[in-house]
């Protein structure tokens, strides 16, 4: 049987939480058989990356240099995409992504979780961007921590 991929996107710095919560999020990833998906750099990215890979989970890194000159992976990425899309690589994260949990972020992290909300993805905030329309809240799911996050996905994947 195929492993799932899971996307984590999420800022390139991160706070101390938002970093402790990301390897978490990577650790509960690949204890569930599922493959690890992120942009492959700093913060959040290699957080998680560090989780997924020290619980013995496989990771990959959609980078937006065209090689490791350009954009160096994170030490915990054990497969290195490097596209050359620079921003456009996000497009390749929500699509290779059978779901998102989205940790912190910026304007980045923004257009892979609405990315992945039109492309019909299920997607997970944790201590990140909250959104509204005519100021009505706009229902995405939104866990208080890790584990919720991780669990909440799985109930939204398809079989």
């Amino acid at each position: 049987m195929r492993q799932r991929i899971i996307g984590v996107v999420g800022s390139s710095i991160g706070t101390p939480e938002q970093l402790r919560l990301a390897e978490s999020v990577g650790r509960s990833i690949a204890l569930r058989d599922a493959v690890l998906l992120c942009g492959g750099m700093t913060g959040v990215m290699a957080a998680a990356a560090r989780g997924a890979q020290q619980a013995g989970g496989l990771t990959i890194g959609i980078l937006p240099g065209a090689n490791a000159h350009e954009s160096p992976p994170n030490e915990f990425i054990q497969i290195p995409l490097f596209t050359g899309m620079r921003e456009g690589r996000n497009y390749l994260i929500a699509c290779a992504s059978e779901g998102l949990i989205a940790i912190g972020g910026g304007y980045g992290t923004l257009s892979e979780i609405a990315l992945g909300l039109r492309m019909g993805k299920p997607v997970v905030l944790l201590d990140s961007w909250q959104f509204q329309m005519h100021g009505e809240p706009i229902a995405v799911p939104t866990a208080a921590n890790a584990e919720e996050a991780v669990a909440m996905l799985w109930e939204q994947l398809p079989e």
